[in-house]
């Protein structure tokens, strides 16, 4: 007789087909340059981004840039200007997302619509280390194709040593550093606003604080920031903390901690958030400059292979392969493992950790690690014949109990045939909260363009700043709407030196977000994370709406933001305004 297990598989082909159109398929328009296009935003509540009460007033956008804000007479702007009624909305500065992972997902997705209807006009991509390694190509390919919003990206520290040493466990010969240095020389000379490194990631994982500190001097010298996904977000994170503000002192630069969070487990015993916070204030009070960024989540989510022990993959992915497929070796992760999740932290199982995608088995997609290893365990009870899967509801028979050795085998197993993703439940709301009240902290995604419908993603990727608005704002009260807007757009705004943007005032560019303050809210969850966030009205990349009354239009209006060495040599500094570089004659380095 057949088992049957609790599944639906029909999910995401429902959900995809109760889309009208894909955003692939959708007609899509570059605007040619025009010095004269006009658009007139009247009646809003007009909240600036600089954390100043909101106040009622026009905008005028005249040629990319705002024209002027206040009472615009009638016929201002010329016939053709487009008029904007925006009674009963706000209207900010276009939200900039410095956390992305959309990375080449802009190239092949270029109306990037979960960000649009989440009310952002920039991006950051090459975070945690990642992203692409020639960053001129990347900017060329983004003016050829066009974008919806526009595109800043770090050098990621392991795209470099992966093009230098490989992936394994070795430090840089001498050569191989010049090598590194000239990589990330010529990335900040093409627009990368820094570099970034992911310090729980292979090979970055690998590198002493002094390797980095070298790298990041070259990015440095150009005025780049350090964006760090640190060492360890857990039982070390003081220690994590002290290494990302040394890198800033010594390599005499800006600091980015991306995704600042605090698992319960280690916020009870350290004192919570505001001991992690207190470091970096009082690094502030020292004169170091340092930022942060969050998404507003109780969950984080990144590879599954994060779960195996650090020394498995350190002579790279073939020794690693190799390794999982030996039974010795398998002996000592698992017992590495359960030093590491049972006396060290004190799991009484995997169940904190859900599938979020694997290719290799699609049963598997939002199912816990405890689950998984029931499936596998009931898969072997019947000696390899097909398990039928159903809905939850329907089950009728129990599943089998499994032990930590199974479940961290099943992470062995998952691993072995080509890893997942994981969203993992470790965070308390309180710690969000706390975090989010800092003056210093972002709001950011951590997120890549989504395809609609596929897997089983993190929420942030569609409703991150929504939920701000929505959740902590108008529900919770955690911050004001004001102070929301500012940790979107002019704290990240001059976090990366982005110049004119990130404010509503006379000659800055054009980026702008309208919204109603009594509707915003995400609407993603973690069951069912492919719904689009609501209550963004209008966005407005370059001072064309690429979102009009909902709707997305198909307008490619965004481009390449540089950092502030772009084209230039070395010694640039850490003040200096980006090079005003005109792609596609759009205002795309300022």
């Amino acid at each position: 007789m057949r088992v049957l297990i609790a599944f639906v598989l029909s999910v995401a082909s429902t959900a995809i087909a109760a889309t009208p159109t894909s955003p692939a398929s959708r007609p899509t328009t570059k605007p040619v340059p025009d010095p004269n296009h006009a658009l007139i935003i009247r009646h809003g509540k007009i909240v600036d981004g600089a954390g100043n009460p909101w106040f009622y007033g026009d905008v005028l956008v005249h040629g990319g840039e705002i024209a002027a804000i206040g009472n615009i007479a009638p016929r201002t702007g010329g016939a053709g200007a487009e008029e904007i009624d925006a009674t009963g909305l706000v209207v900010a500065p276009g939200f900039i997302d410095v956390h992305t992972h959309a990375d080449r997902d802009v190239l092949r997705s270029p109306l990037a619509e979960n960000f649009v209807r989440d009310g952002v006009t920039t991006i950051v991509t090459g975070n945690c280390g990642y992203g692409v390694r020639d960053v001129g190509e990347y900017f060329r390919g983004i003016r050829q194709r066009g974008a919806a919003i526009n595109v800043a990206t770090l050098i990621g520290h392991n795209a470099v040593l992966e093009a230098v040493k490989g992936g394994g466990d070795a430090r840089l010969t001498p050569e191989q550093m010049a090598k590194a240095k000239e990589i990330i020389r010529q990335a900040m000379r093409d627009g990368a606003v820094g570099m970034s490194t992911g310090l729980i990631y292979r090979p970055g994982m690998y590198s002493p604080p002094e390797e980095i500190i070298e790298l990041q001097k070259v990015a440095a010298e150009f005025g780049g920031i350090y964006a760090t996904h640190m060492r360890n977000e857990g039982s070390g994170i003081l220690d994590a903390i002290d290494e990302a503000l040394r890198v800033g002192r010594e390599a005499h630069c800006r600091v980015e901690i991306s995704h600042f969070k605090l698992p319960s487990d280690v916020a009870h015993k350290i004192g919570g958030a505001n001991t992690t916070l207190g470091k970096v204030l009082a690094a502030r009070t020292d004169g170091e400059e340092v930022w942060l960024d969050q998404y507003p989540y109780t969950a984080s989510s990144t590879s599954i292979s994060v779960m195996l022990p650090d020394w498995v993959y350190d002579k790279g992915n073939d020794e690693a392969k190799k390794r999982l497929d030996d039974p010795q070796q398998v002996r000592k992760m698992l017992a590495d493992m359960k030093d590491q999740y049972e006396t060290k932290r004190h799991r009484p199982n995997l169940g904190y950790a859900v599938i979020s995608s694997c290719k290799n088995d699609p049963a598997f997609v939002g199912r816990n690690l405890y689950e998984v290893a029931q499936i596998i365990k009931l898969r072997q009870q019947n000696q390899g014949k097909d398990v039928e899967l159903l809905d939850r509801a329907t089950q009728v028979s129990p599943l089998p109990d499994v032990t930590m050795e199974e479940q961290y085998q099943a992470v062995i197993d998952i691993c072995r045939r080509g890893g997942a993703s994981c969203v993992f439940h470790t965070m308390d709301e309180q710690e969000v909260k706390d975090i989010l009240s800092c003056p210093l902290v972002a709001v950011a995604s951590d997120s890549g363009i989504r395809d609609f419908g596929s897997g089983q993603p993190h929420p942030r990727g569609y409703g991150t700043n929504c939920r701000v608005l929505g959740r902590y704002v108008r529900e919770l009260h955690v911050i004001t709407l004001e102070d929301a807007v500012r940790k979107m757009t002019s704290l990240p705004a001059t976090a990366f030196r982005f110049s004119r943007r990130g404010f509503i005032r006379p000659g800055y560019v054009a980026d702008l977000t309208i919204f109603d303050p009594n509707t915003v809210t995400d609407k993603a969850t973690f069951e069912k994370p492919h719904q689009y966030s609501q209550g963004i009205r209008f966005v407005i990349v370059h001072g064309y709406p690429v979102l009009r009354d909902g709707e997305m239009t198909g307008m490619l209006s965004g481009g390449p933001v540089l950092g502030p060495g772009a084209g230039a040599g070395a010694g640039v500094g850490a003040g200096a305004k980006p090079s005003a570089v005109a792609a596609d004659g759009i205002p795309s380095g300022r």
